[in-house]
């Protein structure tokens, strides 16, 4: 029976996972608030829970996990941007919603089974909301609905502190109507020109933490598997979601799972500091989706991870050689489970990394292709990425210059002195195929080639036939 260990945050401990139940195991995972592009940092939890997706289909079945990420469409930020705009809300999040999905699956991510908008369940909300009135958990003030922290005894569990620290160190929201500064709202009221529905308490609109609490128990049922997303959202979001959540009378997730932040060059991403880009930037620029991702999981899931230049090229090096080792290979076999343990001990994704360019040096390129397959790289920037390889090879050699020099020249040492530095870039940039492909032709025409600190050279032998050369491009 294949284990799974998950690092818990709530225990704060690595546990084998044992779902509810195999048949239907259940995750959801917070997804973005829709009135802008998703930045870089936005990309990384879906990445994460994505392969945990694609692990989970692996290991229970692919019929047999539901995954459910959601839409936040209903936002104070989403209506500063419609009136600064002045276009409507509606289209605004009906945009940017698809801006999201086209440029997360740009970087390799599957699409969930469910994809909630938080507008198709204000219904449930205001049911839950009042199920906590009932329950003395929240009350209503001023127009306002509260969750009242303090008759919820296990409050800052799941980040490990106090009320007290988490006034101290948050900012709260100062109000008159509240009766503890930590109370967070469940419900506040709209004017004419703002979104709202009628409720109970008059017309309004729902706070951010109750959306994903009614969402997850409509979808997933009172007790579910994973709850998922970064670490900035463990306070206050999650911990008011567990609280809410429970004292409803709902179990909620048994998992919580974090992803720790992203940095660009060791910095906070920022636009003040001019670091700050969006996942579709980057796409513009001509970095393929599959490198982002490369990049992505090259650096544990709760570990910061760290953007940068260096990492973007040793990602789209790496690609390229895998792509062009398993270009010849049809169709991919099942995948050896020994290449996938490093990704049942929490989602090792560098450990996986390395067990496919192990598969890559030992020239094992079927296996190659199913475990590429298998963690989200299928091809799609696989042209492109050999074809640009190609042309930085020629304009780094320079081969059309040295050619017609050659003609000019006659001489064959010149055409020899073209192919050994096509040889070395080879060589450096370890496509050992072509370049062991390159040094036979080169002896086929007599030539014995030797690498050295100072750079490749050529001798010529007694079999030696100018030519031979002339078939070398």
């Amino acid at each position: 029976m294949t284990t799974l260990k998950l690092y818990n945050t709530k225990t704060r401990t690595k546990e084998d996972f044992a779902p509810i139940d195999p048949d239907n195991v259940r995750m959801y995972v917070c997804g973005p608030t829709v009135y802008d592009r998703a930045h870089l940092g936005n990309a990384r939890p879906v990445i994460v829970f994505d392969v945990l997706y694609r692990l989970l289909r692996h290991v229970y079945g692919e019929d047999h996990v539901t995954y459910v990420r959601n839409f936040t469409d209903v936002d104070d930020k989403i209506n500063a941007r419609a009136a600064e705009s002045g276009r409507p809300i509606g289209e605004i999040t009906a945009e940017t919603a698809q801006w999201f999905l086209d440029d997360m699956a740009a970087v390799g991510a599957l699409e969930p089974n469910a994809m909630p908008r938080a507008t198709q369940y204000i219904g449930q909300m205001i049911e839950m909301i009042t199920e906590l009135i009932a329950r003395d958990h929240a009350y209503e003030a001023e127009g306002h609905v509260l969750f009242a922290v303090e008759s919820y005894q296990e409050y800052g569990a799941l980040s490990g502190r106090s009320v007290e620290d988490m006034i101290a160190g948050a900012r709260v929201e100062v109000a008159p109507y509240k009766r503890n500064p930590m109370d967070f709202v469940l419900w506040k009221p709209s004017s004419d020109d703002l979104p709202g529905w009628d409720s109970p308490w008059g017309r309004g609109r729902p706070g951010w933490h109750i959306e994903c609490s009614a969402m997850a128990h409509d979808l997933l049922g009172a007790r579910f598997d994973i709850h998922g997303g970064g670490i900035d959202l463990q306070f206050p979001h999650h911990e008011n979601e567990i609280a809410q959540s429970r004292c409803a009378g709902h179990g909620f997730a048994n998992v919580w799972m974090h992803n720790e932040m992203l940095q660009v060059e060791g910095k906070k991403m920022s636009k003040s500091l001019g670091n700050f880009f969006t996942v579709r930037d980057l796409l513009d620029k001509g970095v393929p989706g599959e490198v982002v991702r490369m990049v992505m999981l090259s650096t544990h899931y709760r570990k910061p991870m760290d953007w940068t230049e260096e990492k973007r090229a040793q990602a789209k090096h790496r690609l390229t050689r895998w792509y062009r080792a398993t270009q010849s290979v049809d169709a991919a076999p099942t995948l050896d489970s020994k290449v996938v343990e490093p990704l049942l001990e929490d989602l090792n994704t560098v450990g996986f990394l390395k067990n496919l360019n192990d598969l890559f040096v030992t020239g094992r390129f079927d296996q190659l292709k199913a475990g590429m397959e298998f963690i989200g790289f299928t091809g799609e920037s696989a042209e492109t990425l050999m074809e640009e390889a190609k042309r930085m090879l020629f304009e780094a050699v320079d081969v059309t210059g040295l050619l017609h020099d050659q003609a000019e020249n006659a001489d064959p040492k010149v055409k020899i002195g073209a192919l050994l530095r096509r040889w070395q870039i080879l060589r450096e940039a370890k496509d050992w195929a072509a370049a062991d492909e390159l040094k036979s032709r080169l002896e086929e025409a007599g030539l014995k080639l030797s690498a050295s600190k100072d750079g490749p050279n050529a001798e010529a032998t007694d079999a030696f036939d100018p030519a031979k050369l002339e078939a070398l491009k």
